[in-house]
């Protein structure tokens, strides 16, 4: 039994003293059921995840799917607790807007979120724990989860290998314009100097990361092999001393960077000051002819300057995994966003952080920080967003901690 579920029998003794057990539970167990759920001594866990259907039927280790559940169904239903997993969360008679009315436990995943806005946080009566099942979670009102003292927290650390080696393979596919000599072959065609005439090398060239925490760290440190001409970084806090390496160097002024960068790739959390960030005046600013990639959110660039760009010649590139409405609708501009030439889209559904590898490691920490509230444990620092009405990470701006919380997230790994 966890601690919490033996304080909530505590705290109901008195009531269930005055329970009359014959009439209550010598016909059906749900009475009983009804009863402690009454008495909130099992709790309400809502998860949102996105649908597997065959594959996830297929392939158990498609943890992140409703079919697969992030392996924890049974557990929770073993220990007495309701769970509700859907991935309908769109409108007001959603399955996810029905349930989160009176679930304590949110779970959630980057890759099909259930946006969390201030007005069903406000409908969340009993809401006490957000759980993002990866990193990320901007889908959440963070202040408005603030104001309810409600706990926010993800599981850091686990896409961050996934996302480093997408942004490395969106970098390379767009340098080396491999989409569009793909689409020959599979189209039966041959054509090698339309392809050759927009296809370059990475080694020479100079790349910037726009935020150098844990993902835009690894990302430089795979860039190293390419003999790129410079590795720049731009991020309000500095690295550590230990992680300091003389082949990466801080640019102080953002727009300073993007002046001298063949490839921009985007690594930096969702919040007020980074929303539409890459609009029609930031990617002015960048080289003529450079490559964007963005596998951090969809929302840092505007949707229709991105486009504009390609299509002008200003942007040779655009890649990434993330878009501004997830799924995103098929007349999203980024799915038909091309250069001059008609090349230059990497993008692709949202998965450079949930592979095999990274749903596992996403689903076991959603699990351990769970296991970590029903036991009245404290909670991992670093996987900490919000807390005690408060911020405890620095990845979603700078913030005045008045609680001086542990869980900052500086740049570097």
């Amino acid at each position: 039994m966890s601690s919490l579920l033996r304080s909530r029998l505590i705290s109901s003794k008195n009531i269930l003293r005055n329970i009359n057990y014959t009439r209550q539970f010598s016909s059906t167990s749900s009475n009983m059921v009804k009863v402690l759920a009454d008495l909130k001594l099992f709790l309400k866990v809502l998860a949102v995840l996105y649908k597997g259907g065959q594959a996830a039927q297929e392939e158990p280790r498609l943890l992140g799917t409703i079919e697969n559940s992030l392996g924890i169904s049974d557990w929770l239903k073993k220990e007495g607790h309701e769970f509700i997993v859907t991935d309908d969360k769109e409108g007001p008679n959603s399955e996810f807007q029905k349930h989160i009315a009176d679930a304590e436990i949110l779970v959630t995943t980057p890759f099909h979120p259930g946006y969390l806005t201030a007005d069903l946080i406000d409908k969340a009566k009993n809401l006490k724990l957000c759980v993002t099942a990866g990193v990320g979670s901007d889908h959440i009102d963070l202040n408005a989860a603030n104001k309810k003292n409600i706990t926010v927290a993800e599981v850091s650390g686990s896409n961050v290998v996934s996302v480093a080696e997408h942004v490395v393979m969106s970098i390379l596919l767009l340098v080396r314009n491999f989409v569009p000599a793909h689409e020959q072959i599979v189209s039966d065609d041959w054509n090698v100097a339309e392809i050759a005439r927009n296809a370059f090398d990475l080694e020479g060239k100079t790349i910037g990361t726009v935020g150098c925490g844990r993902i835009g760290y690894r990302v430089l440190e795979r860039l190293q092999g390419f003999n790129c001409k410079e590795l720049l970084w731009f991020d309000y806090t500095d690295l550590p001393e230990d992680k300091k390496k003389e082949e990466f160097k801080r640019v102080e002024k953002l727009e300073d960077m993007l002046a001298k960068c063949d490839v921009v790739t985007i690594n930096c959390p969702l919040h007020e000051k980074t929303k539409g960030l890459f609009n029609d005046e930031m990617i002015s600013k960048m080289k003529k002819g450079a490559w964007l990639v963005n596998t951090a959110r969809g929302a840092i660039c505007d949707r229709d300057a991105v486009k504009k760009a390609l299509e002008s010649g200003h942007l040779n590139g655009y890649a990434g995994d993330v878009w501004d409405v997830q799924p995103s609708p098929k007349d999203h501009p980024w799915r038909h966003a091309f250069n001059t030439l008609g090349g230059g889209n990497g993008m692709v559904p949202h998965y450079s952080g949930t592979t095999l590898d990274a749903q596992a490691r996403y689903a076991n920490g959603a699990k351990d920080i769970i296991q970590r509230y029903f036991a009245g444990k404290e909670q991992e620092p670093a996987n900490l967003i919000v807390v005690n009405g408060d911020y405890a990470s620095k990845a979603y701006g700078q913030r005045d901690n008045k609680n001086k919380a542990t869980g900052q997230k500086p740049a570097g790994p």
